[in-house]
């Protein structure tokens, strides 16, 4: 009886760690979809310039999740630096009211990403740890699902307040508004209790010292994370796409609302799946879902089709974010966990330059179906490394 009382603790932990990200999201997302549109009617900016902001904002960001993930491990104040992390959300809104150019919003944009990069592994490590071992995926699954949640309200309120205007948006102004939940979500870290344990620079070394000690499922898991993010570029080239089928800038937000719906409302359910049939089935299965996607993004011609591509494409989200990181934080090291989850967002993030890169100039060579289509074959090829080197596990 009393066991069961337990457990509450480190669920209500989860939760507000959700919500954390819950009202970060509204935020984050109020500004997200509007940047490639931000960047293309303001200051005139192609598909592969577009590409080259989020990939360079993405990589270099990510550079620091590995280490933030180091110092979560190796001084135990993971709280701390992941609310510097979420502060950093709204230094980014500030930039980005100030840009008066396309450099501007590539600054803004690397504020945004070093937060992420900040905060993603002290997070993920305090989501761990407050969840059971047989329920990690869904504990992480709660807390994608908030996190989601709260990225399709951002969506909404900035469909809503677009209204049904002529394309000449008060963009700041909503750079502004989106200001609010930012602080809102960092009032949530007064409610979350974190776990204390003492560890020494003796258990981080060997991390670089002896690399090839780790376990090879892990290793190999890195690998396929890295083939997979090379042609998986940035969601901007999505909401171009959409545009270049016919559908209006506020039409675009709202098709982005409707696949964070669907990533929110499988999120949790899914992350419970992969507790129970294991965590390959799951990442194997969401990895073909997204060659899929691509595949049909690549051939999508018509309006009704591109919905059902970005309900699919929310599906696939579902099925990956959160099993992906309990499948590390399971198998890596103790000692290294955060330092694990860092270099798995390390590794993804880094590939993403390349891969929006490359996806900008194939489609500002070729128009938009190759760059789709390479983006689903790699997939495709990630998803079959998976099925048949890495072992079944949970």
């Amino acid at each position: 009886m009393n066991k069961g009382k337990t457990k509450n603790p480190g669920l209500v932990n989860v939760f507000f760690l959700g919500m954390v990200s819950f009202f970060t999201d509204i935020s984050t997302e109020m500004v997200y979809p509007l940047i490639p549109l931000y960047l293309t009617a303001v200051f005139g900016a192609t598909p592969a310039m577009v590409g080259f902001i989020e990939g360079v904002a993405e990589s270099l960001a990510s550079l620091l999740k590995v280490y933030s993930g180091y110092v979560s491990d190796r001084f135990q104040h993971k709280k701390a630096i992941a609310f510097a992390g979420y502060f950093a959300g709204i230094v980014y809104k500030l930039a980005l009211i100030a840009a008066t150019s396309w450099g501007g919003v590539l600054f803004a944009r690397v504020i945004d990403r070093f937060g992420k990069g900040v905060r993603t592994a002290p997070r993920d490590v305090l989501v761990s740890e407050s969840a059971d071992k047989d329920k990690m995926g869904n504990a992480f699954g709660l807390h994608k699902a908030l996190d989601t949640a709260g990225a399709a309200l951002g969506i909404l309120f900035t469909f809503l307040l677009l209204g049904s205007g002529s394309g000449n948006y008060d963009y700041k102004m909503l750079f502004g508004i989106s200001i609010v939940p930012a602080v809102l979500g960092l009032c949530m870290f007064f409610f979350i209790k974190e776990k204390r344990g003492k560890r020494t620079q003796k258990k981080w070394l060997p991390f670089f010292k002896s690399f090839g000690s780790l376990d090879g499922q892990l290793k190999l898991y890195l690998l396929v994370v890295l083939l997979f993010t090379l042609g998986n570029s940035s969601d901007a080239f999505l909401l171009l796409k959409a545009k270049d089928v016919g559908f209006s800038s506020q039409s675009v937000i709202l098709l982005y609302f409707i696949f964070h719906v669907a990533a929110a409302a499988l999120s949790l359910p899914l992350g419970g799946l992969s507790d129970r049939i294991g965590r390959k089935k799951l990442l194997v299965s969401g990895y073909f879902v997204f060659a899929a996607v691509y595949f049909g993004f690549a051939a999508a011609f018509s309006k009704p089709f591109m919905y059902l591509m970005f309900i699919l494409y929310g599906v696939h989200t579902a099925m990956i974010a959160g099993v992906e990181r309990a499948y590390v934080a399971e198998i890596a090291p103790p000692e290294l966990k955060g330092t694990m989850l860092g270099l798995q967002s390390t590794v993804a993030g880094i590939a993403l330059l390349p891969a929006s890169i490359v996806t900008g100039a194939l489609w500002s060579t070729f128009g938009s179906v190759v760059p789709f289509a390479y983006g689903a074959t790699l997939s495709a090829a990630a998803a079959v490394v998976l099925l048949l080197f890495m072992k079944q596990a949970k």
